[in-house]
């Protein structure tokens, strides 16, 4: 008999803040000390966090393993201190979520330990943390905590990139933002079978194409449904769709919007989570889904 092989897991790892509602505790902190803050949360110990912007995603993943096989591995990885860390695990208890890992650095920058863990996704309220997290290559996002919403799909992960600086490389952003929008098409346009450059989020992509392809080999009640939304239009949209079939990936839904706001589409395709690098998209997308700014490429520079 032939052994079984080894399904590569797809592991997000979030922080505390990302995951439970800890804006209350956190201005305790940003107006005292760590002292202060660890009090806090020692005495509300029995207390149950409120779910934060990642929580549902976080939950929705945890059903991949729903067959016992495990697929998706969510991990805390947080500069909360290890007392502090008491009352996460208890509001995961709580929760009745399954996250088992653990990384409580006290304040100090946690990004080293996304190596160790192999995390293919940061999720993190710390700006600085995110930053580093990408420069180190690993997929990372600063959320915005205040992006909430009802899951009107309970049996399907829904997860919407930008293309270019976040799932391509920041190449024809940077045509446009030197040379203007007809520069951009015409350079798009004529370089249209060249693939993109990867972005920071190919890697987070290709986790999801592989669990989604597992988890049609098992029998797992939830499914997986990506969506690429981008400011491109036609004709430059043929080389976004070239270089994803060139990377052998495909996405469910692609929007090129020429412009359009990004909220009220999101809010129509409802995922539960969007990732863009421009500030006013994730601002615009806040209102209406979870989102999470990716500080990289041009338009952060």
């Amino acid at each position: 008999m032939e052994p079984p092989v080894a399904i590569e897991q797809l592991v997000v790892a979030i922080s505390s803040r990302a995951l439970f509602d800890f804006e209350e505790e956190n201005q305790v902190f940003e107006t005292s000390d760590d002292r202060a803050y660890m009090q806090l949360q020692l005495e509300r110990l029995e207390q149950p966090a409120k779910p934060g912007v990642a929580y549902r995603l976080a939950r929705k993943l945890e059903a991949f393993n729903s067959d016992d096989v495990k697929r998706v591995d969510v991990v805390i990885l947080s500069r909360n201190d290890p007392v502090s860390g008491l009352r996460v695990f208890r509001s995961v208890r709580g929760a009745g979520l399954a996250i088992e890992r653990g990384v409580f650095t006290r304040g100090r920058p946690p990004f080293e330990y996304l190596g160790p863990l192999k995390a293919n996704l940061f999720l993190s309220a710390n700006g600085d943390d995110v930053r580093a997290a990408l420069n180190a290559g690993f997929p990372a996002a600063l959320v915005y905590t205040q992006s909430t919403r009802d899951d009107a799909h309970p049996d399907e992960v829904r997860i919407a990139f930008d293309g270019d600086a976040v799932l391509f490389a920041d190449e024809a952003e940077r045509v446009y933002r030197n040379e203007g929008i007809d520069a951009f098409q015409k350079h798009e346009a004529d370089h249209a079978a060249r693939p993109l450059p990867p972005g920071p989020f190919k890697p987070l992509l290709e986790a999801l194409h592989r669990l989604q392809r597992a988890a049609s080999d098992g029998n797992v009640p939830m499914q997986l449904r990506t969506a690429l939304v981008t400011a491109r239009s036609s004709p430059a949209h043929e080389r976004a769709i070239r270089t994803l079939m060139d990377w052998n990936i495909d996405v469910d839904e692609a929007m090129f919007l020429g412009g359009l706001s990004k909220g009220e589409f999101l809010r129509v395709f409802e995922p539960d989570f969007f990732f863009d690098d421009q500030t006013r998209h994730v601002e615009s997308a806040a209102a209406h889904v979870p989102s999470g700014h990716v500080p990289h490429g041009v338009s952060n520079e």
